[in-house]
């Protein structure tokens, strides 16, 4: 770890996050290089090094960020609404991943990649991250429906966070991709984050036990 104070650590860290962010809005995981990365930064590439050693703890860090901003949302509405019905919690939770499309991508597309490629004590903080995610749905459930057996609760949560993993490919869809399925005869149906999950959500609180 570099020396200087906390502040200018987690300032440095930050702005290594922010620039990896940026050009993945117009670059593929595989384009980016740590090189890439150094050319949007204040300070030198090698220095980089100083807090990340490879590209994967970078994006592992931004799906962290992702995650806690998530949950901050999460927690902020719990905060704010007292009770929901299940088409109000339905909503709720489909608007809150449509904001978060970022978070959707990256956990689709190289999270193997990265939990592979990042170093053990990077991994561990974004586990912590995770699994914060988890335990917030978890407690959404148990504010919203207290009546909903523990089985089912979860069943819920079983289901969900896996499902999360195929929103973004299936709702960002490339022209090719499009085009392919209509030559192989493929009937798909375009669904926006929020109607997908929002569907998802309704299903599950509806699952009799």
């Amino acid at each position: 770890m570099p020396k200087g104070s906390p502040e200018l650590t987690e300032a440095r860290r930050e702005e290594i996050i922010n620039a990896c962010e940026k050009l993945y809005q117009t670059m593929s995981f595989k384009e980016i290089t740590i090189k890439e990365i150094g050319n949007v930064t204040s300070f030198t590439r090698t220095s980089i090094y100083n807090y990340f050693q490879t590209k994967e703890e970078i994006f592992l860090a931004l799906l962290k960020r992702e995650y806690e901003l998530w949950i901050a949302a999460l927690k902020q509405t719990m905060d704010q609404v007292d009770t929901m019905t299940k088409d109000e919690f339905a909503a709720m939770l489909a608007h809150s991943l449509e904001e978060r499309a970022q978070l959707l991508k990256i956990m689709s597309m190289n999270h193997y990649d990265m939990e592979t490629g990042s170093r053990p004590e990077h991994l561990a903080a974004f586990k912590v991250a995770y699994g914060g995610s988890i335990h917030t749905v978890m407690d959404c459930l148990h504010q919203y429906f207290p009546d909903m057996p523990v089985q089912q609760k979860q069943d819920f949560i079983y289901t969900f966070f896996p499902f999360m993993f195929g929103i973004y490919p299936y709702t960002y869809v490339t022209e090719k991709q499009r085009t392919a399925m209509e030559e192989a005869g493929v009937n798909y149906v375009f669904m926006s984050i929020y109607e997908i999950t929002y569907n998802c959500v309704k299903k599950l609180l509806e699952a009799e036990k």
